[in-house]
């Protein structure tokens, strides 16, 4: 009798890649980009004001932060794979409840992509600090953006036209996005991730982690890097389209703009040679130098609203390059032990960014027009640049180790 043989890739799913990852990745920046710029238009629509605007991305940014302290504690009831789904179909839902229009739709609808975003993002760098080694981590990360380049760079323009066109499409264009990235994730059969145990005991209050974090100053300073570069695209999102509103550019520059700006993008590969041509700390420093050069820039030249524009779009290219190194830091100094909890909290800046954003923002717009946002944004990113001074010198860079009769490079 012949004997049935079960094909090896059944038996044994082949370790993803990192070409794999970057194409999950990719699939979620067409979810995300092509609504990127239609929220804050549909929002500016639906209340009439900057500071509305801002105090509502506030009460989204707190339930996100909430949720994304709460996965790594969901995780022990609820595998991995399926935390992972359930984002997924958050995304799909946000999408479709969008279309009926209304504001308290729209505002669930950003509150449901919001927090979809930050629980696929947790279970995504915790795949990645899975199947990805620390000296890969780079080539990883640049793979991502290139991959996410073409959601990003035709996302946002996209979204802003077809919402004019017919204001369902950029949402379905969105769900159908969504349920691809969703059948990605399954073929890749990632699983729950490496390091599966059992619980034991009661499952641990999710702030329990936190005191190691602070322990940890490398940490620290890759999570503010994280944050601080996410409040300044937070700032070029949702502030430069009321800026050109406010001053006659048109509603639809802030998408066509962004666009224009994640097209860059598709230099992530050459970006990372820049990169890699000198430490991880001299890449960031320059980076959120000239990016804070770049926003405190526009806001003193806000009397002549097109070169106020122009500079903000200088500084977003900066902040391109600081979303492939400036998170570096923060990756190479997590713990196995600790991938499943470290991520989530990493994942967090996007929250307390989206929270402290348009916290500060809306104090701001108490006492100046929207100019004075983009000038505070410009100083916190000089903060990250003052405290970037502090990391090792060769963070990034092969380590060297003698062996006899040879020097040999090791990760």
């Amino acid at each position: 009798m012949h004997e049935r043989r079960i094909p090896e890739w059944v038996r044994h799913a082949p370790a993803p890649s990192v070409r794999d990852f970057g194409i999950l990745a990719g699939f979620e920046a067409i979810v995300r980009g092509i609504l990127i710029s239609v929220f804050p238009l549909a929002m500016y629509r639906a209340l009439g004001d900057a500071s509305s605007v801002s105090f509502l991305y506030f009460l989204v940014g707190v339930i996100s932060l909430i949720a994304g302290l709460m996965v790594p504690f969901l995780i022990r009831f609820i595998p991995r794979r399926w935390a992972y789904t359930v984002g997924c179909l958050m995304f799909i839902g946000g999408a479709l409840l969008a279309i009926e229009g209304s504001p308290a739709a729209v505002v669930g609808a950003l509150a449901l992509n919001t927090v979809a975003t930050v629980v696929t993002f947790i279970c995504f760098n915790a795949y990645v600090l899975d199947y990805i080694s620390k000296i890969e981590l780079g080539k990883c990360e640049t793979s991502r953006m290139f991959y996410s380049a073409l959601g990003w760079a035709g996302g946002p323009m996209a979204g802003v036209l077809l919402l004019e066109v017919w204001a369902p499409a950029p949402f379905v264009i969105s769900a159908l996005a969504g349920a691809v990235m969703l059948i990605q994730f399954w073929r890749m059969r990632l699983g729950n991730g490496k390091l599966i145990t059992k619980a034991r005991g009661t499952a641990k209050n999710p702030l329990a982690f936190l005191p190691r974090f602070f322990a940890q100053p490398r940490l620290v300073a890759g999570y503010l890097f994280a944050m601080i570069r996410s409040c300044g695209w937070w700032i070029y999102v949702v502030y430069l389209p009321i800026f050109a509103i406010q001053n006659g550019l048109g509603e639809q520059l802030g998408g066509i703009l962004l666009s224009t700006t994640n097209a860059t993008l598709f230099a992530a590969p050459l970006i990372l040679r820049w990169v890699q041509g000198r430490s991880i700390r001299t890449a960031v420093r320059v980076g959120f130098a000239a990016c804070g050069t770049c926003f405190v820039t526009a806001g003193a030249i806000a009397g002549w609203p097109v070169a106020a524009v122009a500079a903000l779009v200088l500084g977003s290219i900066w902040l391109i390059v600081l979303d492939i190194c400036a998170g570096l830091p923060f990756l190479m100094a997590v713990k196995p032990s600790e991938r499943t909890e470290m991520s989530a909290i990493y994942s967090s800046y996007r929250d307390v960014s989206g929270m402290l954003t348009p916290g500060v923002a809306s104090l701001v717009l108490l006492i100046s027009p929207v100019a004075g946002v983009f000038a505070v944004g410009g100083f916190a990113l000089f903060g990250a640049w003052a405290v970037a001074a502090n990391l090792h010198p060769r963070l990034g860079k092969p380590r060297m180790t003698f062996q006899p009769g040879s020097l040999a490079e090791t990760g």
